[in-house]
């Protein structure tokens, strides 16, 4: 019920109009780091952007006592690498990250049995420290090739002897 018009009122019991804000200007995309087209940069560095690729550090864990690590090399380095790799393979195939996304990555680095010595001694430096620096994990991704993550775990498997036609060297 309204107040009677006899009954004197103060400023602030008064009713207000709402406040109204400014229509806010046109927004153009011309910002310095703003994408130019539909589709994201690729290259070098530049990640592979997918769905829920969190989980493929969840589906990880399923790996813990399983890795054949060398000298010098530490699982949680082992870790960072290939699950890199994992989800650059589950974005590839536009999805979220699954186990054998995971167990092509740590086959073909050679972190599950049988990797030719090779193989060891040229990870080892690649994978020193990844779980530490962002750089270097979109190193070790940048090396294998789409042809490679293409491919299933099994056939990578078979394919580890010759595993330089799998991995970027130089």
């Amino acid at each position: 019920m309204a107040q009677p018009d006899y009954v004197p009122l103060s400023t602030a019991d008064k009713v207000r109009a709402p406040e109204r804000l400014p229509v806010p200007d046109a927004w153009r995309p011309d910002r310095p780091a703003e994408l130019k087209g539909n589709t994201h940069p690729t290259g070098d560095r530049l990640g592979t952007p997918g769905p829920d690729q969190g989980y493929a550090l969840k589906l990880a864990r399923q790996f813990e006592g399983r890795l054949v690590l060398g000298p010098g090399e530490h699982h949680e380095d082992a870790v960072a690498g290939c699950v890199a790799v994992a989800m650059k393979r589950a974005a590839l195939f536009g999805r979220a990250p699954v186990i054998y996304d995971l167990d092509l990555a740590f086959a073909l680095w050679g972190f599950l049995d049988g990797a030719p010595a090779d193989l060891v001694a040229f990870r080892t430096p690649l994978f020193q420290a990844a779980a530490h620096h962002y750089w270097d994990q979109r190193g070790i991704v940048d090396r294998v090739p789409s042809e490679t993550l293409r491919l299933a775990p099994a056939q990578v498997r078979e394919r580890l002897s010759s595993w330089r036609d799998l991995i970027r060297v130089d």
